[in-house]
């Protein structure tokens, strides 16, 4: 059987213990660890632009995996990666059209770079391998592929939404955009909605016609879609939870909260992840629920994200600030009732946290599909399971309907939600905690990678005729 080469933008961490970089990087590192491949990307690393391109490709092997890399200039960190990745492609993504910038210049930077990771493929990529690109960020690699004769089986997976056309054609290039996805054979979002909001820029924009079977014929192509919702190892994240439930950290975590109740949130420090709307839900949940004062307490982790771009050091400000003043108004000399952490975890340390938290707080603004709330549900006692509040504009909402929805953007109604997880009877907490565990095995990190890889080496019907 042909390889099989994952490209993405980053390429994870491969020393044990290592904190992941969030769930694109520890979907794909746990999905390649069980059966192997060459997984390519950036290595983080930013060389001064007076080095004379190309920049070299480094190997490394981690287990089963070979690790490819490669070095970015200034000049292309700039444009491609601080500049449209991630001022332009991920606000408009995540519906923040308002945090949205575009510029041509960091546009053609970002076609510059995935020409290079093509450049970079084409020196160790023969021509039966199939070939999983991951992410916004390589929007146009199968594009610049082609354009290097390249005829393998490509496919994208989106980790993000995919916004509708109307908020997509926001970006002043989305022609240009979506003409380069064609190229794709296969495009996988996490929900339904996602992919229908493709579909329905190709066929409204571009005159595609929809087939059976999620194909759009376009250009003289043929487009496989199809929705593949990304999942986690619910046993292993369950024993990592048991394993580490007597360390150090644990314990002197229960010390210090002694017989009080714990909210939990794990999130990147992101605009889109709405931590500044959960802080004023808690804050609410507070001053209308006296009888919880010095009963709870909440932990957010924030862990550090795009330090060097302005908005994302603008709302750590804002959440610093608003952490302090939610302890100055409520807190006692024995009580601190929100604890505000501003690093990373390494997974296994955070799955025994889980464990111990009576509610697991998930509620981003808008997200495609947040492994934080899969993870949460499945490091809990089945015997005496917490409860997960969930924001209904995060993907895992479709599978996981059991918990306790809410819109991030209500505050009365994210207070009332915390009410209501902390005195929910155990037998409720079983019953829901048992519909989401079925739904997650169903949907597993196995089933998610065997499934898009099938399909990606699967020709589509439109494709078998040619």
């Amino acid at each position: 059987m042909s390889r099989l080469i994952v490209v993405s933008n980053r390429v994870a961490p491969i020393t044990e213990g290592e904190p992941t970089a969030g769930g694109l990087a520890a979907g794909v590192m746990d999905a390649l660890r069980q059966k192997g491949g060459r997984w390519f990307g950036w290595s983080g690393h930013v060389v001064p632009d007076i080095v004379t391109p190309p920049l070299p490709v480094v190997e490394q092997r981690a287990g089963p995996i070979s690790l490819y890399t490669t070095d970015l200039n200034q000049r292309d960190y700039d444009d491609y990666y601080r500049g449209f990745s991630n001022g332009t492609l991920w606000p408009v993504f995540h519906y923040q059209t308002d945090l949205a910038r575009f510029d041509w210049t960091e546009f053609e930077g970002y076609r510059r770079v995935n020409r290079h990771f093509a450049e970079c493929l084409s020196g160790f990529m023969a021509p039966q391998d199939v070939v999983w690109v991951h992410d916004y960020h390589l929007l146009c690699l199968a594009e610049a592929l082609r354009e290097r004769g390249a005829r393998n089986r490509i496919g994208l997976f989106l980790h993000t939404p995919f916004p509708a056309p109307a908020v997509m054609m926001n970006i002043p290039a989305h022609a240009e955009l979506l003409t380069a996805m064609c190229q794709y054979d296969l495009i996988g979002f996490q929900t339904e909605a996602d992919r229908l909001a493709f579909s329905d820029y190709l066929v409204r924009e571009m005159g595609a016609s929809s087939l059976p079977d999620g194909v759009l014929s376009v250009g003289g192509r043929s487009i496989r879609t199809g929705v593949y919702p990304i999942g986690v190892h619910v046993d292993m994240l369950r024993a990592e939870a048991e394993a580490a439930a007597e360390c150090p950290q644990l314990q002197a975590l229960r010390a210090s909260l002694g017989q009080r109740a714990l909210i939990m949130s794990v999130d990147r420090l992101d605009y889109s992840k709405g931590l500044p709307q959960r802080f004023s839900a808690y804050e609410r949940f507070l001053a209308e629920n006296p009888s919880w004062h010095g009963g709870v307490e909440f932990a957010q982790i924030a862990v550090p994200s795009r330090s060097d771009v302005q908005a994302y050091q603008e709302i750590r400000r804002q959440l610093e600030g608003e952490a302090g003043r939610i302890n100055g108004r409520f807190a006692e000399l024995d009580w601190t009732p929100l604890r505000y952490l501003n690093r990373s975890f390494a997974r296994r340390e955070l799955m025994p946290l889980f464990a111990t938290a009576q509610v697991g707080l998930v509620t981003p603004l808008r997200d495609g599909m947040n492994l934080v709330a899969k993870e949460y549900v499945a490091a809990q006692d089945p015997a005496a399971p917490g409860v997960l509040v969930l924001s209904r504009f995060a993907g895992a909402a479709r599978e996981l309907d059991a918990a306790l929805l809410v819109n991030p953007h209500d505050e009365k109604a994210m207070a009332d939600a915390l009410a209501r997880a902390l005195s929910m009877s155990v037998e409720e907490r079983r019953e829901r905690h048992a519909a989401m565990m079925a739904v997650m095995r169903l949907n597993s990190l196995e089933r998610w990678r065997d499934r898009f890889e099938a399909d990606l080496r699967q020709p589509a019907a439109l494709d078998s005729a040619a």
